[in-house]
Order: C-alpha cells, then sequence, then structure tokens
C-alpha cells in the first residue's frame, strides 16, 4: 500500500461508544504505556504496526521489479487498488465483528489472513496470483487496523489513548525512511520475494506478546449496542451487504478498467450499480456533493488520499523505467516523506492553529497539488532525479496536515453515538477513493502505452512511455486541486 491506509486512518478512539478503565486501574496509568501493567500490550501492537508500516512502505520499491519479472506491468495499478478493495470489506467487517464479539477473532483473522497474502504474492509465479495475494492481504489489513483501535479504546484509559495512538502514528515514520531503502537493498541482493515472504516470520513474536493481554483486557464483547436486528452478537447485515457490494463493486470496476475493450463496459456497469447504493448507504448524506460539515470531511479525506496514494505508486515505476534508477534509489526519492508526513501531522495538532486549522488543510492540499504535478518533469532527462524526492517531501508535509485534521474535524462534527460509523465513512472514503483513482489512472496508463514499459535498469534505450504517466499525474494533480476547493465547506457556516 505503498504509504498504506493505515497511516492515514488514525482516529483517537476517545468517542468511540467505550466505556473507560474502571477507577481501581488509576495507579497502573502512572507509569504510562509503557508501564508495567501495559507494556507487554503496549510494544506488542506497536510492534505488529510497525511491521506492517514496513511492508507497506516497502512494496512500492519492490513492486516494479515483481511486476516485470511476472510479466504484468500492464496489472500493475491492479496489484496496488486490489488490496484497497479487499480492505473495505474488512473494514466494516472487523468493526461489527469487534464491536459484537470482541477484536480479538478479528485481529488473529486479519494478521492470518495478512501473512497468507504476503505468502500467496511472494510466491506467485504469473501475476494474477500475485494480485490475488495482495487482495487477501487488504482482506487482513482491513480487519487488524480496525480490531487494534477497538483494542485501544477497551483496554487503556482515556488517559492514556492520546500516548498509544502516537505511538501508532511514530511507528510509521522510521518504516517510512527505512523501508523503501531497505526493500530496494534485498530486492537487488536477494529478490522482491523475500520482502514480501519475510515478514509473516516476525509477527509471531509481537502477537505472542500482546494476545495473552487483549484477551485479558479486551477479548469479551462490548454489549449490547441496541443496534437492531438481533441480539448483541449479531451483525448488521445491511452494513455488511453493503460492504460486500463496495468490495464487488470496486472490484468489478478495476477489472473494466484494465481491460479497456469493449466488453468490459458490461462489469463497469455491474460494478457501478453495485457501488452507487453501498457509497449511499455508508457514507454520510451530501458527501457526493460536498455539502458542508461533516460530508465535505469525508469527501475531503478520500479526495487527498485517493490523488496522493494513485500518484506514490507510479512514482518507482517511472523513476526504474524511464530514469533507469535502481530499485534502492527509487525507494529512497520517497523516504523523506515519512519524516514530513509527521512533521504536517505535528503541526495540526498546536492549540494555537487551531483557528487557522482549515487555511492549514487548504494550504496542505495546494502542496499535494503541486507535488504530484512536479513528479512528472524527471520524464525531462535534463531534469534532475532527486526533483521527485524534493517535490514528495512537500507533498507529504501537505498530506501530514490535511489527513490528520480530517480525524480532528470528524471528531468534532461526530456526537458520541455516531463516531464509530462516521469513522468507519472516513476509512471507508479513504479506501475507495484509491481503489477508483487507481483503477483510472491505471486503464490510462495502460491506453497510452504503459503496460509495454519494458526500460532495463542503467539503460538508455527502449520501453520510454512518457505520456503514459504524465496521463496519471496530471489528473491526480487535478484532483488534489478540487480537494483544495472542498477544504473551504468542512465547517459549518455560522448563523
Amino acid at each position: 500500500m505503498s504509504l498504506t491506509l493505515a497511516r492515514m486512518t488514525v482516529l483517537e478512539p476517545r468517542d468511540a461508544g467505550v466505556t473507560d478503565a474502571a477507577p481501581d486501574l488509576v495507579d497502573e496509568c502512572r507509569g504510562g504505556v509503557l508501564g508495567r501493567s501495559y507494556r507487554a500490550l503496549s510494544v506488542g501492537i506497536v510492534s505488529v504496526v510497525l511491521l506492517i508500516a514496513f511492508e507497506a512502505t516497502a512494496v512500492g520499491t519492490a513492486m516494479p521489479v515483481a511486476a516485470r519479472e511476472l510479466d504484468g506491468v500492464a496489472l500493475y495499478a491492479f496489484a496496488f487498488s486490489g488490496y484497497f478493495t479487499t480492505s473495505l470489506f474488512g473494514m466494516v467487517l472487523a468493526g461489527q465483528w469487534s464491536d459484537r464479539r470482541g477484536p480479538l477473532g478479528a485481529l488473529t483473522t486479519g494478521i492470518g489472513a495478512f501473512a497468507a497474502g504476503l505468502l500467496v504474492a511472494g510466491t506467485a509465479q504469473v501475476m494474477w496470483v500475485f494480485v490475488l495475494g495482495r487482495a487477501v492481504q487488504g482482506l487482513g489489513g482491513g480487519l487488524v487496523i480496525v480490531a487494534l483501535y477497538v483494542v485501544i479504546g477497551r483496554a487503556y484509559p482515556e488517559r492514556l489513548r492520546p500516548g498509544i495512538v502516537a505511538a501508532f502514528a511514530a511507528s510509521w515514520v522510521v518504516p517510512s525512511v527505512v523501508g523503501p531503502l531497505a526493500a530496494g537493498a534485498v530486492t537487488e541482493q536477494l529478490g522482491w520475494r523475500w520482502v514480501f515472504v519475510g515478514i509473516p516470520v516476525l509477527v509471531v513474536f509481537p502477537l505472542a506478546l500482546a494476545l495473552p493481554q487483549i484477551r485479558r483486557r479486551a477479548g469479551g464483547p462490548i454489549g449490547d449496542t441496541g443496534e437492531p436486528p438481533g441480539s448483541p452478537g449479531s451483525f448488521d447485515r445491511r452494513r455488511i451487504r453493503l460492504a460486500l457490494g463496495i468490495s464487488l463493486g470496486a472490484g468489478l470496476f478495476q477489472y473494466a478498467a484494465q481491460d479497456l475493450t469493449w466488453f468490459s463496459l458490461v462489469p463497469a456497469a455491474a460494478g457501478v450499480a453495485l457501488l452507487v447504493p453501498a457509497v449511499l448507504g455508508l457514507l454520510p448524506r451530501g458527501t457526493y456533493r460536498a455539502a458542508r460539515g461533516l460530508p465535505s470531511v469525508v469527501l475531503l479525506r478520500g479526495l487527498g488520499a485517493g490523488a496522493f496514494i494513485s500518484a506514490e505508486s507510479f512514482v518507482p515505476l517511472m523513476l526504474v523505467t524511464q530514469r533507469g534508477l535502481s530499485p534502492t534509489l527509487a525507494g529512497f526519492s520517497l523516504a523523506a516523506g515519512g519524516g514530513t508526513w509527521a512533521l504536517g501531522s505535528w503541526v495540526q495538532a498546536r492549540a494555537r492553529v487551531e483557528p487557522y486549522r482549515v487555511r492549514l488543510m487548504t494550504f496542505g492540499m495546494v502542496l499535494v497539488a503541486g507535488a504530484i504535478a512536479a513528479a512528472p518533469s524527471v520524464l525531462i532527462h535534463t531534469v534532475p532525479v532527486w526533483t521527485v524526492a524534493v517535490a514528495w517531501g512537500f507533498g507529504c508535509f501537505g498530506m501530514g496536515l490535511v489527513m490528520s485534521s480530517t480525524s480532528v474535524l470528524l471528531l468534532q462534527l461526530s456526537a458520541p453515538e455516531e463516531a464509530g460509523s462516521n469513522s468507519a465513512a472516513l476509512q471507508i472514503s479513504d479506501g475507495l477513493s484509491n481503489v477508483v483513482l487507481l483503477s483510472v489512472g491505471g486503464a490510462a496508463f495502460g491506453a497510452l502505452g504503459g503496460g509495454t514499459v519494458g526500460h532495463v535498469v542503467g539503460s538508455a534505450s527502449g520501453g520510454s512511455h512518457p505520456a503514459a504517466f504524465a496521463a496519471v499525474f496530471l489528473p491526480m494533480a487535478g484532483v488534489a486541486l478540487v480537494g483544495a476547493w472542498v477544504t473551504t465547506r468542512v465547517r459549518k457556516e455560522s448563523r
């Protein structure tokens, strides 16, 4: 997931509808999240996030080599968007599962699916099997990220939640810097497959550390939510059906975007027919028309995340195939982004900037648009390749301002009993936008000959399709500019 969906869905669970720790646990808070009472749980779950973050940031570096070796460059975007498609269903399922039966089952199932997907992708011999592995990964990732935040809400008292949420966010900084470089070195020295098959074994230790604590502190159902139909242990079947519809619809839409024949209109129409009612049912009313307040916050999350991640997914491929960089150097172009993203998140969290939050968000989206528009300038060989690294650093700073602010605003605009469903809507907007924009970008890329890029690293001949890359980056910059306009509508008009 390059800069993964999980990094951009950090939501403080204080309003998730769960109760704080009992008064007799107050003494346990004195040592913080690394105190004796919470050390094993904190180290365990943060380590899981750290490993998932490393894999997510490493994928973008290994993907160009994997796609070429499997003769599947034409399906390059599908390998990314397939992850996001199944994660949509996983997120909704995990929310239902965790609320009604506790997060332990969703978390362990998600980790198992994530590991299985890594193994399938890492051992694939053809591109479609690789894409299938990525889809299984996505299902697991969607289950895990939601279950972990339920664990935070249930296992930690309110005074410790900001600390563990900050640890989650910080756990993305080092992988964002080191992940692309390490993945590039592994890809060159051992092969791209080790980027995938090497991680499942590493998850065993943090799980063994955290699971007993999760079972003790957050293992049971939260209780009766009061939602029909049925008992507290039942699932909201309507939301599950909508989640399945949104995933199937997104999958059909992706398939149609990759096929590019008249026959593809059939799955495209079927995908849209499934997507439209599902989106209307799962997102706040008025989202599609940028209604003021919460709907615009949800829409902005999708526009910002979709434009940036869709463009970022093609950066390593562009540098490897069009400028002859090694996978390691291509990954280095994205390394600074983790630090500047964290800096942007820190800036928006300062109390003194709260009155200027909307202006900061507008400024952030303009930075994102500028970074995306500047990236394809390296298709001109007289432009130095480090231009991408500089531009992406500014773009990630803008993303840090915008993505964290959408989380803050969502909680400000949500009643306590609506925070859970609204948070899910924010994540769905995030993931669905990635799917749709990656599919559209991939279709444009393939239509202009991008699927035949076969540039040999270090060579200066053959496989050059600059127009195919421009057809991805420039429209995404336009989407980001639309997002800049949407930032002006995230606050309700004062009467």
